[in-house]
């Protein structure tokens, strides 16, 4: 028979080790509890975790997008909101020009109606958001309309120019009270062709570029996200307003005042029509980033549940495994205290 003994030292050490391990298996324990997946995925997938990591890619990927459609949405929404308020500007204005029409009446009136108009088009379409020129197009950082009564203004002085090298003389001088309205008809439809058909505009009055902002929607699809300020709608809004600014500023007759006046009022007419198109179309666009946001949300739960398949773990395991962890370490902590106790001074006692 052979006699063998029990070293209390080498039992110490072991419940040590023991310990060790069930602190670290709680940790994990812990994690998964809170996390609802498992510590270590690469551990418990092997060959899968490629899987995982690749949905979880996804999962980012399509998030970025949803936030991204976030900040079209708001866009596309502004926009709509300053389409709205330029159709307002334009229906609110036609009514006193009309009135203007029907009888001798001041031109101080529709003059300054159509100043304050042609003002607040101005500080709409140089709207900012995010500090980014709504209507710039891809000019986002230039302000897209220049403001036609501000001292400097190119625009204004295109106007002068042109008046003085037609007439001979300024719109304020007395002698344009000689202007008959076929002239004044005459010089409208060249000045509108200068500077709102022609390059005039992109020279005198807007910063704003051709091409609009476009946006990723989802993985495989792009959208339009802004509305420029070079919009046919905008520029005859602009010049409506404008027209009636300039030429009832002047020193011409009031006969030759409302050949100005119709073709405001017509051009208003016109605006009113393209601005409601333009309204239409950024309706459509938002319908689509909507519609394309509602799709990558169900992609993102889609691939979230197959992850949750490949690491998610069962909250009441996790947490009946915690309970039991912890039993173990208390009962461990015990018998290590008592194992501490043990001496042969007070076993010989």
């Amino acid at each position: 028979m052979k006699a063998s003994f029990v070293s209390s030292h080498a039992i110490s050490e072991a419940m040590r080790y023991q310990m060790m391990r069930m602190q670290a298996d709680l940790v994990k324990a812990e994690k998964e509890v809170v996390t609802m997946r498992v510590a270590d995925a690469g551990l418990k997938l092997g060959a899968r975790a490629g899987q995982s990591i690749s949905l979880s890619r996804d999962v980012d990927r399509l998030g970025a997008l949803l936030d991204s459609n976030g900040l079209a949405a708001a866009r596309l929404a502004s926009t709509q909101t300053s389409l709205v308020q330029l159709t307002d500007i334009a229906n609110d204005l036609m009514p006193a020009l009309t009135t203007a029409l029907s009888g001798p009446t001041d031109q101080t009136i529709p003059r300054n109606q159509a100043k304050s108009a042609l003002s607040t088009i101005t500080s709409i379409l140089n709207t900012t958001q995010n500090g980014e020129y709504l209507f710039a197009g891809i000019n986002t950082d230039h302000k897209p309309l220049a403001d036609f009564d501000a001292p400097g203004s190119t625009a204004r002085a295109a106007f002068d120019t042109a008046f003085q090298a037609t007439f001979g003389f300024a719109i304020s001088d007395p002698l344009a009270a000689g202007i008959t309205a076929q002239q004044l008809n005459d010089f409208m439809d060249q000045l509108e062709a200068d500077e709102f058909d022609g390059p005039g505009w992109g020279t005198n009055w807007s910063s704003a570029s051709d091409q609009t902002i476009s946006a990723r929607i989802t993985l495989s699809e792009t959208s339009k996200a802004s509305i420029s300020a070079n919009e046919e709608g905008i520029k005859k809004l602009v010049m409506a307003a404008s027209f009636a600014s300039f030429f009832l500023d002047g020193a011409i007759q009031d006969n030759v005042a409302r050949a100005a006046i119709e073709r405001s009022v017509a051009g208003l007419g016109e605006a009113v029509a393209m601005l409601g198109s333009s309204q239409a179309e950024v309706g459509i666009i938002q319908q689509r980033v909507t519609s394309a946001s509602e799709r990558v949300s169900m992609q993102i739960d889609l691939f979230k549940l197959n992850i949750n398949d490949l690491e998610g773990v069962d909250p009441y395991e996790a947490s009946s495994r915690i309970t039991s962890l912890l039993t173990q370490i208390e009962v461990s902590y015990t018998l290590t205290s008592r194992i501490q106790q043990l001496s042969l001074v007070r076993f010989l006692g």
